[in-house]
């Protein structure tokens, strides 16, 4: 009895182990923006935010790559070299710094729905290269195509359209308790706002951008992606250093001592630049990228209701009309995505054989393969076995 006990609550940790990751995850992304937004209020410079978290995220990325990887380095040419600075450029230098300029300018829960245009952005900037294909004759086509012009709408909406604020069930206690900070705490003004949105957005396509250019230089380090971010995280650094030099002229600016501005830097580079980089990837491995993206929206409710207590966080109607859009959108296109992924999967299975109800045998030059094909979706196909059947090889066509 106690071993049936322990073996399905074994079974159990194990198939959910990815739902557990990704929640966590979503847990230690809020962190980091809550944490974030306070020490951009107590005056620390995101310039300077962006150099320590990339530095502090190298450090830690960087044994990992010298211990696992070092057979087999890929050699860097200037080709290579040039993918890696444009990575680094997009990412840890404009990414950050104008991600971090508009948390500071709106707010923890507002940037957090921003971030979800990531998906329909990647798929507007992979149309445009002629990395995607656009079949409006298909369904799932037609999918990402209106949930990006949804996820835009939700994002434009949330820009221009600020409204009346929205009292959070839980922290209409914690206001009414206390005027004076409610009366003070006014928020951004409409013209900050606007530039936090704009900001936002344009930290949300460079992001977008280095998805879509990062395809090629995975390419290259395939079997080496702690390299690969490593490489990446240290001349983003160094990138990182020459901006801000540029943007700072007060050597003041870069003293940290023990206190939240050292916590901000040392929790986004070690938990949201290594830990998450390396579990994300995990679960992207077995689960796919769909799966992953699919939790990001948990990420803006848990940062709404830490928000509200922490930071007395004021929320608007426009940003949460918007949020409702912009996630609508955002499960569209994954919906789309997931679709084209399942029919790619199709696409690559052997030459069909034969169908006997729910079991479809498969084939190809040498061996039969079982699998299964959903009756309520002809497309969803899932492997059942591996198992190599040994029989004569039959090519009856059925098509």
């Amino acid at each position: 009895m106690a071993t049936e006990k322990l073996s399905s609550c074994a079974k159990f940790l194990d198939t959910s182990k990815h739902y557990f990751a990704m929640i966590s995850l979503q847990f230690g992304y809020a962190g980091m923006n809550i944490i974030t937004k306070v020490s951009l209020n107590q005056g620390m410079s995101h310039y300077v935010l962006v150099v320590y978290r990339h530095a502090f995220a190298t450090a830690v990325i960087a044994p990992f790559a010298f211990i696992f990887e070092r057979k087999g380095q890929p050699k860097i040419t200037f080709k290579i070299f040039m993918q890696i600075f444009i990575l680094a450029l997009l990412g840890p230098v404009i990414d950050q710094n104008f991600y971090y300029a508009g948390l500071k300018l709106t707010s923890p829960t507002f940037s957090c729905a921003m971030s979800n245009m990531l998906p329909a952005m990647t798929f507007v900037i992979a149309a445009l290269c002629r990395m995607e294909k656009i079949d409006m004759k298909k369904v799932r086509c037609q999918a990402k195509v209106v949930g990006t012009i949804v996820t835009v709408a939700g994002a434009m909406l949330m820009t221009l359209y600020k409204g009346p604020i929205v009292e959070m069930l839980w922290a209409k206690h914690s206001h009414s308790h206390d005027k004076s900070n409610a009366t003070n705490n006014t928020g951004p003004s409409d013209k900050d706002w606007f530039l936090g949105c704009t900001f936002l957005i344009i930290a949300t396509l460079a992001w977008a951008s280095l998805f879509v250019l990062q395809a090629k230089a995975i390419e290259t380090y395939k079997n080496h992606q702690f390299s690969l971010t490593s490489l990446v995280c240290f001349i983003g650094t160094i990138q990182a250093i020459a901006v801000t030099f540029v943007m700072e002229h007060n050597p003041s600016v870069w003293r940290i001592g023990w206190d939240m501005n050292l916590l901000a830097a040392a929790y986004a580079g070690i938990v949201t630049s290594s830990i998450s980089y390396y579990v994300q990837g995990l679960v992207i491995k077995t689960k796919g990228p769909v799966f992953a993206t699919a939790f990001s929206p948990l990420m803006m409710i848990i940062v709404a209701i830490m928000g509200s207590f922490i930071l007395a966080e004021q929320i608007y109607l426009g940003g949460v009309i918007g949020s409702v859009l912009i996630i609508v959108g955002l499960y569209s296109v994954l919906w789309g995505k997931h679709k084209e992924r399942v029919q790619s999967k199709v696409d690559d299975i052997p030459m069909h054989v034969k169908d006997a109800g729910n079991a479809t045998l498969m084939t190809d030059s040498t061996n039969y393969f079982i699998e299964s094909r959903s009756n309520e979706e002809g497309e969803t196909i899932k492997n059942l076995s591996s198992v190599v059947i040994n029989m004569k090889h039959n090519q009856e066509g059925n098509n």
